[in-house]
């Protein structure tokens, strides 16, 4: 079982071990331990910023949302949209120096589609077929129009492995990933370190002044701070915004600040296994109180010092696809306890699950004492974050707290929990109709149609209510001032192309 010391004492000891550590070193401290290492099996945030210093993807994105290549240098839609023809990187290897190649891209998409341990196949089911074109060009065949495609592969279905790995390592590939991206897996302590080294054979080697990078778990915000603040540390992700002044006010660190995409939500088991059979789970007007108990406004205020954004969708407030027909609702105490009478449930119980950060704990904390206002009777439970996806992907949960980092297309923002099939859908909601209106929207470019179609969407799942969707985070990091480079992306995924070390 991994230990942590207290904030002091952790401080201290890397304090003193910081001056014996190699300048080009990177220390990356994240809020959670990452799941699998592997782009087939991988679902958590934390995951894909380890991802970004593994594996290249065919598509990335700007700071403004747009796409932008990677390892395809261009790419071309056929006339009736049901074709993508990309062409790729020259001179490009992955770490054990497998070519990377048409056929490689190939491998890589039939294992995400039909692997048994794949979570990618429903975000690929509209790909009937990945042609190898030539050595160069590879060509993406669709049952069907297929608009968010571009942003699947600028995800995780996008990362590139090596053949000749997936052919030796199958589902094992996450204890030695090996991918094309700037760094190389080395070694992993769960619940404590992930390392990598530079891989010199990058194709866009001359962009990495790093030589080596290591990512730490620390759930403990104040652990985080203490060591970001002694040295131990060089970035610190997501720091407490009640710690904002105290980044800013200290001249050996730099706070770095962007919009993001992702968002928190309540999740609700609606309908996996025994969990689900108790009143939140099995009446949406019970759920319907629960969101009428929640004060948005107050919860932001109380545990992010006003930094995030109160939501009620999985779609930020004042973007495109934002339906004002649903705006945030206030807090109705009164019209909760209503609620629960109507529904013959006064005081119905549910285990609340929370990731054993001090932020997230905080959050169940504010929720269960507005929720227990009302009649409720929440308990909370908090865990290591693997051991909270594992207990998710069991259906054994009543209602958890999540984030997801977000997507540039709004299907990936939606569909991954609330279609029949969507890969993180724990809870097993499922709505014929609203499965039909989001294939719709993923048929269509048109942004005034998919508007549409994503508003009588919302109608749906807004007063089903699987989710309650809490708020919009801003991404906060802190870094210590010796670091050049860091450039903040609104997906939160920390990029090592530019960064450099002073002494």
């Amino acid at each position: 079982m991994k230990i942590w010391l207290a904030p002091a004492a952790l401080a201290a000891a890397l304090a003193l071990a910081a001056p014996l550590a190699a300048a080009s070193n990177l220390r990356i401290a994240l809020q959670a331990d990452p799941d699998a290492l592997d782009p087939a099996q991988g679902v958590s945030y934390v995951g894909r910023v380890v991802f970004t210093g593994l594996c290249d993807k065919l598509v990335d994105i700007d700071r403004n949302l747009a796409y932008v290549p990677q390892l395809a240098t261009e790419w071309s839609w056929s006339a009736d949209n049901l074709a993508l023809t990309m062409k790729l990187r020259k001179g490009v290897v992955f770490h054990d120096g497998t070519p990377f190649d048409a056929a490689a891209v190939k491998a890589n998409i039939e294992r995400y589609k039909t692997a048994p341990e794949s979570k990618r196949k429903t975000e690929l089911k509209e790909v009937r077929a990945v042609e190898a074109v030539d050595p160069e060009t590879v060509r993406f065949v669709l049952s069907e129009p297929y608009a968010p495609l571009l942003g699947i592969l600028s995800d995780r279905a996008g990362m590139m492995v090596s053949p000749k790995a997936i052919a030796g390592e199958g589902s094992k590939l996450s204890d030695n990933l090996v991918c094309a991206g700037p760094f190389k897996f080395v070694e992993r302590v769960p619940q404590d370190h992930i390392t990598l080294e530079k891989f010199d054979k990058y194709w866009n080697a001359a962009a990495i002044k790093i030589d080596r990078v290591s990512y730490l778990a620390v759930p403990d915000d104040s652990v985080r701070l203490a060591n970001l603040r002694s040295g131990g540390i060089d970035i610190a992700e997501r720091i407490a915004p009640t710690d904002l002044d105290t980044v800013r006010s200290d001249p050996r660190l730099k706070l770095v600040e962007s919009p993001s995409l992702a968002y928190y939500t309540l999740f609700i088991n609606t309908n996996a296994g025994p969990a689900s059979k108790n009143p939140l789970g099995e009446n949406a007007k019970v759920r319907e109180a629960l969101e009428a108990a929640i004060d948005r406004k107050v919860l932001n205020q109380v545990v992010f010092n006003g930094q995030y954004i109160p939501s009620n969708q999985p779609i930020a407030p004042g973007t495109t696809y934002y339906d004002k027909d649903f705006p945030v609702p206030p807090r109705d105490l009164a019209k909760a306890k209503r609620l629960l009478a109507e529904a013959g449930t006064p005081h119905p119980a549910f285990t609340l699950l929370t990731v054993n950060n001090t932020i997230d704990q905080q959050v169940a904390q504010v929720i269960q004492g507005m929720a227990n206002e009302a009649g409720f009777d929440v308990k909370i439970q908090a865990n290591e974050a693997n051991t909270l996806v594992a207990a998710g992907q069991r259906g054994d949960f009543q209602a958890t707290i999540v984030i997801w980092s977000g997507r540039p297309d709004p299907d990936g923002n939606i569909s991954i929990w609330l279609a029949c099939d969507g890969f993180l859908n724990w809870g097993k909601y499922c709505d014929p109709k609203l499965d039909a209106l989001l294939a719709k929207a993923r048929q269509t470019t048109a942004t005034a149609e998919r508007q549409k179609l994503y508003d009588a969407a919302a109608a749906i799942y807004l007063t089903a209510r699987p989710h309650i969707f809490l708020y919009h985070v801003k991404w906060l990091w802190g870094v210590t001032a010796k670091l050049d480079g860091f450039t903040p992306y609104p997906d939160g995924l920390i990029r090592l192309q530019g960064m450099s070390l002073k002494p």
